[in-house]
């Protein structure tokens, strides 16, 4: 009879379809263009016959999501994200979430904050995201180059701005090192998902819920800086050349957020690629995302 029973749960493993996937786009990407997203998306239903892949677009049009990407502030977003999951038809069974750049830390809001309205979201899996936000421009190595520091701090100087907050999408994640207690009081969204001014413990219980939380840091990474948030890291809290790993934060010790639990668990992954800003191979998508976690 436990043959029987194993057998039916091995054909109906085989016979189910495949688990949906989410994708996020990141800033200054679209859903759903050949050359952007909608390439990966193809490429996806090309690897894993039968899946359903749905690339949000945020907004009525192409253009719209272009914008919204730079304008639209990341709570909206959030909040557009969680009511289109909730409302399809085909994630009511669960799905997987990958984000890209920016798209990363949008979509761990979407589990953090609503994942307990929606379908088991499986695995988490962020690309290039800043976890703990950013404190320098793209393309400009800002520990080395005095102008980049000098632009960050004009930067710095209205990030805060509540209207700033409100209006741009970037200044919602930028992260002042140098003056940590601003940056908490006044982050509009970045402090507010990462537990930073009150404990939300629903914010904890649905990161949990994850099978895994996948982090992809890029080594040679000249977009995010510093690319350690990428992974949790950040500047050590005072200064702007120290780094310190998630695991030397009061964010980790502190358990703020429930990542140690999942750290202990063996739910949280840490990998890494030596190219640029999103820049990898299938070869090794599938390797190490599309085949531990995706089928």
């Amino acid at each position: 009879m436990k043959y029987c029973l194993a057998l039916l749960f091995l054909l109906k493993n085989i016979l189910a379809d495949p688990t949906p996937i989410v994708l996020w786009h990141g800033m200054g990407d679209t859903c759903c263009m050949s050359f952007s997203l909608g390439g990966f998306k193809t490429f996806l239903e090309g690897q894993i016959p039968g899946v359903y892949v749905l690339s949000l677009r945020i907004g009525n049009s192409t253009i719209e999501d272009y914008e919204n990407g730079y304008f639209m502030n990341p709570n909206k977003q959030v909040e557009f994200v969680c009511d289109k999951l909730s409302k399809d038809p085909k994630l009511q069974n669960g799905f997987n979430a990958i984000g890209f750049s920016q798209g990363s830390q949008f979509l761990r809001a979407v589990v953090q904050r609503c994942g307990h309205n929606l379908a088991p979201i499986k695995n988490l899996i962020t690309l290039g995201g800043q976890h703990q936000g950013v404190y320098g421009i793209p393309h400009c190595f800002a520990l080395h180059h005095e102008t980049c520091d000098y632009i960050r701090k004009l930067l710095n100087f209205a990030a805060y701005y509540s209207w700033v907050q409100k209006s741009l999408v970037q200044a919602t994640y930028w992260h002042d090192p140098l003056d940590n207690d601003k940056y908490i009081k006044n982050s509009q969204f970045l402090a507010d998902i990462n537990n930073e001014l009150i404990i939300n413990n629903t914010y904890i219980d649905n990161l949990n819920k994850l099978e895994h939380f996948v982090m992809v840091m890029f080594n040679n990474d000249s977009v995010v800086q510093p690319r350690e948030t990428e992974w949790f890291g950040f500047y050590e809290v005072g200064q702007a050349k120290k780094l310190v790993t998630l695991q030397e934060t009061d964010l980790y010790k502190q358990d703020r957020l429930g990542l140690k639990t999942m750290d202990e668990a063996g739910k949280l992954v840490f990998l890494s690629q030596p190219g640029d800003h999103l820049k990898f191979s299938q070869e090794w998508f599938i390797d190490n995302i599309l085949k531990p976690y995706l089928v």
